[in-house]
């Protein structure tokens, strides 16, 4: 259950995130911009992660969706299965 909570943590997050003017954000956890991606995992686990980090994911084979943004939920399987290899 602590993926599904984590998952929710993160929708909740990325909805209540506003862009730069301060105007609110409608941000789909399937189609993240890496910015947003970055801020959005950072405010929801606790530790900071940044763009170059995501990009070297993505450098290591992480998938994107074909516009460039991220999908969480991909992404986080990506994770386990690299996780699961244990390199």
């Amino acid at each position: 259950m602590t993926g599904e909570n984590d998952m929710r943590s993160a929708t909740r997050t990325a909805a209540a995130m506003t862009d730069p003017a301060g105007a609110s954000a409608k941000l789909s956890p399937t189609a993240l911009p890496m910015a947003d991606a970055a801020r959005l995992l950072s405010a929801a686990g606790g530790q900071r992660v940044t763009v170059e980090m995501l990009e070297a994911d993505i450098a290591a084979g992480a998938p994107t969706n074909p516009d460039g943004t991220l999908n969480l939920v991909s992404y986080a399987a990506w994770l386990v299965r690299e996780a699961a290899r244990g390199d």
